[in-house]
């Protein structure tokens, strides 16, 4: 999580660099995401996605939606960076594309 008290600092040029030094690292066999706390949310998620990536977005990382207005769910900051995603030309997966490219087992195979 970028922009955390300890951790690597929430703006686009780390966001590159960790990308690049990825990239270095494991050529184009690799999937990655963004997750960045704080008011830079929506502009490392965009990042993000220009560069290939997904984007995390909820109430955990950040409050707000925008200067001076607070996100009144995590729906909300979802739907704003499905908006931005889709402006931008790319098509967010669903939910259960999501957990079949995570190898994820589905909500109706777990016990909770």
């Amino acid at each position: 999580v970028m922009g955390i008290l300890g951790g690597i600092t929430a703006t686009i040029p780390h966001l590159l660099h960790m990308k690049q030094t990825a990239d270095e690292l494991f050529e184009k066999g690799y999937l990655f995401s963004t997750i960045a706390a704080g008011r830079f949310e929506f502009a490392l998620c965009t990042t993000s996605i220009l560069l290939g990536g997904g984007a995390r977005v909820g109430l955990e990382d950040n409050l707000w939606l925008g200067p001076g207005e607070m996100a009144k769910s995590n729906a909300e900051l979802v739907e704003k960076m499905v908006r931005i995603a889709r402006e931008l030309g790319y098509e967010p997966t669903t939910p259960d594309e999501t957990r079949q490219i995570l190898k994820l087992k589905g909500r109706d195979k777990v016990n909770f």
